[in-house]
């Protein structure tokens, strides 16, 4: 069975966010995500996308995202699997893996 593709975006600044103070800084979590993702699935499936909130995406859907972070003054790094939000701040690995597990990406055979 293969998996759908998935895109998995980060939403993060080069500043690490005020209340965010010991967290790691996004580009290390993104950079981080992927060979976590990379070691426990095959994911050829899987597109990763990196979304910097202090530039502006040409992509509506991050702009309005990206506006939301700062009227409700989210914590960041934030990330997506699709559509859903699996992490605000520090991910947690689990949180990610089971929303891919839902979508069937596949593990990599150990």
């Amino acid at each position: 069975m293969m998996g759908e593709n998935i895109i998995i975006t980060v939403y993060g600044a080069e500043q690490i966010c005020a209340s965010c103070v010991g967290a790691p800084g996004s580009k290390d979590t993104y950079e981080w995500l992927q060979a976590a993702i990379g070691r426990k699935y095959a994911d050829d499936s899987i597109t990763y996308e990196y979304v910097d909130i202090d530039q502006t995406p040409e992509d509506k859907k991050h702009q309005q995202f990206i506006e939301r972070i700062v009227e409700e003054d989210l914590f960041y790094p934030i990330v997506f699997v699709n559509d859903v939000m699996v992490a605000e701040g520090i991910p947690r690995l689990k949180t990610i893996y089971s929303e891919l597990d839902k979508h069937g990406v596949e593990l990599l055979s150990s």
